[in-house]
Parts: structure tokens; sequence; C-alpha cells
């Protein structure tokens, strides 16, 4: 027990051993996927990415003329089992709100497996450059590339890496440049149950000019879409708003065990819609309560790990590749490890949040163990005891006792 106490056991070259045997597994495991395809279809009858799929295809509808249709289940299910030659094809829905079309469109330009490839890359590589320089370490790229809800991310093709990359970068520039954060973080407008807690962060520090960036940026993306295609597409989106919530979050179509929400878990344990929401309430309360005051009172590294983990807690729709975002949460906490000291057991306890997401989907399934919001948690709470250890109260207290 004392070696994970203290968290000796995680030296240097045991982490990169670790994570270099884990990425070796990773590029084996993506190269027989292709390797056992046919066309775009892998061999359990999936699409390639398979989220990916619901992305190439909305993006095809769009040059066809066809954007608001995107949001019909039917019409673009019809569109993506034509595309793939497949009738095995399972339904990946369309949830988006318009702006992300406009990713969709671009991608469409290219062939899908081209797109596919040149949408992962070039979402994961700004976000590995961006943990490297902010660990400070040459292998620092490792610690994201390397992780195991980066792999799941690639083989879902998602955007976990666009939307960690945005909420990090903004995070990290907040205190020196504050505009160019607002602009990132104001760019989340394209998954907003992500984005719940950000104006409250910035009102709670006074970050006027990330407000003022962060508004430029979103009513700019929402401005383009409405001059691209005007209001069918948000009208479109709003009328799926209901359908969605009833059959992918409160029904839970997508799995109990993929969707790693405190109203997710307590769905997959029995509990009825409405209960399950006064739970989701008051989790959601509490993460952005303790959020909010570690960024009041905190230093800013425990600010921005609190942050990372309560966008997560705080929407009942957070899936296991979503957790890319958890990863800097865990690069937040490290460094200010690194700089102020370790508590009993916190190495070791992020380390079981890197690696959960290895398992956590496949152990929800068999126990209902919600071990990924369970992770979550862990980097919340550690942020916030860590606040508390260095709030000045706490240690005018301890030199008074001295």
């Amino acid at each position: 027990m004392g070696a994970l106490r203290d968290g000796n056991w995680l030296d240097a070259a045991r982490v990169r051993r670790v994570a270099v045997a884990c990425l070796l597994l990773y590029i084996v495991m993506i190269g027989v996927l292709f390797a056992t395809a046919n066309g775009t279809i892998d061999y359990k009858g999936r699409p390639l990415g398979t989220d990916f799929s619901q992305v190439w295809t909305a993006g095809t509808m769009v040059w066809d003329g066809r954007a608001a249709e995107v949001w019909n289940w039917p019409s673009h299910f019809a569109v993506q089992r034509e595309f793939h030659r497949s009738a095995s094809v399972d339904l990946y829905g369309w949830h988006y709100p318009p702006p992300f079309l406009l990713v969709a469109a671009l991608l469409a330009t290219m062939p899908y497996l081209a797109a596919l490839f040149l949408w992962q890359a070039a979402t994961l590589v700004p976000l590995a450059c961006l943990a490297q320089r902010y660990l400070g370490r040459r292998d620092g790229w490792l610690f994201v590339a390397a992780a195991p809800v980066s792999f799941i991310c690639i083989a879902h093709g998602h955007n976990g890496f666009l939307t960690a990359l945005l909420l990090g970068g903004g995070l990290i520039l907040l205190d020196k440049r504050p505009l160019a954060a607002g602009l990132l973080l104001g760019c989340l407008v394209y998954k907003p149950q992500f984005a719940l807690l950000i104006p409250l962060l910035l009102l709670v520090t006074w970050q006027w000019r990330a407000i003022f960036g962060a508004a430029l940026s979103s009513v700019a993306l929402i401005a383009v879409t409405y001059a691209i295609w005007g209001w069918p597409v948000w009208q479109a989106f709003l009328d799926s708003l209901p359908l969605t919530r009833a059959v992918v979050i409160e029904q839970g179509s997508t799995g109990w065990e993929k969707i790693m929400s405190p109203f997710s878990a307590v769905r997959s344990w029995g509990m009825a819609v409405g209960p399950a929401y006064l739970v989701q309430g008051a989790a959601s309360a509490a993460a952005i309560g303790a959020a909010l005051w570690l960024a009041w009172s905190g230093r800013p590294g425990l600010r921005n790990a609190a942050a990372t983990a309560a966008v997560l807690i705080a929407t009942p729709y957070v899936l296991d590749y979503d957790f890319v975002v958890l990863l800097l949460g865990i690069g937040f906490l490290w460094k200010d490890g690194e700089q102020h000291g370790w508590g009993d057991y916190e190495k070791s306890l992020l380390a079981l949040a890197w690696i959960a997401p290895l398992v956590a989907r496949n152990l929800a399934g068999l126990t209902l163990f919600p071990l990924g919001l369970l992770t979550a948690c862990i980097v919340l709470g550690i942020a916030v005891r860590r606040g508390i250890t260095a709030s000045p109260f706490r240690r005018s207290r301890a030199a008074f006792a001295r």
C-alpha cells in the first residue's frame, strides 16, 4: 500500500514503457481493422470509423442541397447505407447544432477514408503538441497519443480531440491571452452540452475580454450557418431535440455502458427518468460549484483541471470517447503536483484515470459499475482537495497551530 500511497512506482521509465506498449498495440489493432475491411466496412459490418459515417455522409447531404435533412434520422440513415453498400450498417444519428455541418461539409470534399485519416490527424496532432508543450517534456505527446481514450476516439472517428483542443487551449490561454482563449471556448457552440460551465467560469473570473472573444466566435459560427443554409437547418436541429432526448438520453439506445454520466449510471440501475434527472441536477450543481470555487480562489492549474472534469459530470449525455477532455485534467493536476508536491494516492489515482477507458465500457456493461464517471469525480476531487489545502484560510490555521 505504501507504493500506491506515494506513487513512486510511477517512475518516468515505467510510464514511458507502458505508453509505448499501448501505442504499438493500437497501431497493430488499427492495422488489422483496415486490413480485414471490405471497402469502408470492417469485419463486424460496421463502417470504418463508425461514428465518422454520420459526419461524412452529413457533409455529402450538404453538397446535395439537403442540409436540413441531416436531422431526419431515416433520411440520413438511408444515405449511410447507400454509401457503404451494406444493409448491416447501424444507425449513426446526427445530433449536432448546424455549426458542425461546416466541418462535415469540408471533410466530404475528400474520399471517405482520406477524410477519416485527415480528421483524426488534424485534431490529435495539435492536441498532443499542446500536451507536450504544457507538460514541458520531450515525450509529453505520448501522454495523449498512447492514452486508451485516444484509441477509443480514433476507432470511433469522433471529435473528442477537437473538443479537448478547444477547451484545453482556451483554459491554458485564459490568464495571458484572454481574447484568444475566448475565441477558442466560443467554438464549443458546436457541442453545447460541454459549454454549460464556460460562461459562468468566465464571469466568476471577471474575464471580460474572454467573454467578448467567446461571444464573437460563437455568434460568428451561428451567423455563418444562417447565411449559408438559412433558418431551416436551425429549425430542423431544434425539432430534433425532443427525439434525441427521449431516445438517446432517456431510453439509452446508445447503451448505458457507453454514456458515462450520473444520469446514465442511475438509469442503468433501474431508476426512473424523473428521479434520474434530479440526481443529474444535483451532480451538475456540485461539479459546477466546485469548479467555480476553484476558478475564484484556486491556482490556474487546479481551476483548469476542475473545469475539464466538471464539463463531463455536468451533462447527462457524455460518451467514453468524450473523455479525451479528462486527459487534460490529468495533465493539469500532474503539472500542479510537480510544482507544489503530491498528496497521498494522487499519482496512483491519476494513473487509474488515464488507463480506465481501456476497460470502463466493458466493465459498466458487465457489472453496471460506472468507472468512467468515477474517473471524472477523481480528477475533480483531487483538484478540490488540493485547492482546500492551498487555501489562505487553511495555511493560516496551519501557521497558527505551529
